[in-house]
């Protein structure tokens, strides 16, 4: 039996609408937020800490996020928080200059994405277990469209009407989005047992879990370290505006957003999901490596745009793979320790180049991350299996 709360006609349309609201409101300040903290004085590494915040907090709190809503099956409410944090995440930056603020700003911001889980395991429950992957990938679609609409928009904005702005915008579009939340539609399934200690350990052993978190890690590395961290601070050095930085993390979403649709409904279909990661990782690598010997902006929006096509690529395959073997009664608990796992990802990538940028150059620092990119591939051939293991049996308690 299956509980809902409303008629399910509207449910995936409305879903799919707040899905973009939530990721256009925390990603309007991606694009300057970096360049925003430095001219506040912020240095490389300090600048890299407040992205990676971001991470780090969705690191602690995935997991807990991911046992309770499995426990009491309030998937909804966990994303009308998200939301409620979104806007107070960007409205709190309005009236602060402080570096320290704004660090524990960006936690709460993490503390928003951690609600992801829910959004995820929402949906995915709407669809048939067979068609997770197809699931998996349209709400990546509005992800990504979300993030692409909302990094467009903060760096038009604060082009036009200062830094703050964005900040502005994105709590602005949060409020929109938590008001739609209301009229979501819980479903879960009535008999479900309760996920135990028991439960959430074997959650944590299972190999194919480990393995496609390990390379989620990997992938949240080259992205903010790169598209989402210090690209835009190279783009400044080619004399970018701030609506150039908008342009430039826009045009590597946007390739994000249509690889997300292929790769996830027809490429993995035919050439094997293994296949479609190490080929995401190769491009990611490579056009990162790149980023530091493009001398004007055209081409490296290009560089970027095709890392952001590899990116598109493996991500939602790799989200699938997390769950798709999975009983019910455990996704949202193995949905919350993927995320929270490819959290330290987040936290690593832009901290590691702030530090290289630093004590090295940024320009070092690409290059070891483009490195590691082309490496991942390798690892990739080595550690994943074609086929994922069987179910994880569930216990009674």
């Amino acid at each position: 039996m299956t509980s809902a709360t409303a008629p399910s006609s509207y449910r995936i349309p409305l879903f799919c609408i707040v899905t973009l609201l939530f990721w256009f409101s925390m990603y309007t300040c991606v694009p300057i937020l970096t360049a925003y903290v430095e001219s506040l004085g912020a240095s490389h590494k300090m600048a890299g800490l407040i992205v990676g915040m971001y991470g780090f907090s969705q690191m602690l709190l995935r997991i807990p996020v991911g046992i309770i809503s499995d426990r009491f099956h309030k998937r909804k409410l966990f994303i009308t928080f998200g939301l409620a944090f979104s806007v107070l995440a960007g409205a709190g930056i309005l009236v602060t200059d402080s570096l320290t603020w704004i660090l524990i700003l960006r936690a709460l911001a993490g503390a928003a994405a951690a609600t992801w889980v829910d959004f995820t395991i929402l949906f995915t429950s709407y669809y048939k277990k067979d068609e997770t992957t197809k699931a998996i990938g349209t709400i990546t679609v509005y992800n990504t469209l979300g993030q692409m609409l909302g990094i467009l928009s903060g760096g038009w904005f604060a082009d036009m009407y200062g830094w703050e702005s964005s900040f502005l915008l994105g709590a602005c579009v949060g409020m929109i989005g938590m008001a739609a939340s209301f009229f979501l539609v819980e479903k879960f399934d009535d008999n479900a047992q309760k996920i135990t200690a028991r439960g959430v350990l074997e959650v944590a052993s299972d190999r194919t879990l480990m393995v496609v978190s390990v390379l989620a890690i990997l992938f949240q590395i080259l992205t903010f370290a790169t598209v989402f961290g210090f690209t835009p601070v190279y783009a400044l050095s080619l004399h970018a505006t701030k609506l150039d930085m908008g342009l430039l993390t826009f045009f590597s979403t946007f390739p994000t957003a249509v690889a997300a649709w292929v790769g996830g409904r027809h490429l993995a279909n035919r050439f094997g999901e293994k296949s479609i990661i190490i080929f995401g990782f190769i491009l990611c690598g490579l056009f990162s490596m790149v980023i530091p010997f493009t001398t004007g902006l055209g081409w490296l929006i290009f560089t970027q745009a095709i890392a952001g096509f590899g990116r598109g690529l493996a991500t939602p395959i790799l989200m699938s793979l997390s769950i798709k073997h999975m009983h019910p009664d455990k996704r949202a608990t193995a949905m919350g320790f993927y995320q929270a796992i490819y959290g330290l990802g987040m936290f690593v990538g832009p901290f590691f180049m702030g530090v290289a940028g630093d004590m090295l150059t940024l320009k070092e620092g690409f290059i070891i991350i483009g490195a590691l990119g082309c490496a991942s591939a390798v690892l990739t051939h080595y550690m994943l299996r074609q086929k994922p293991a069987a179910p994880v049996a569930v216990h009674k308690a």
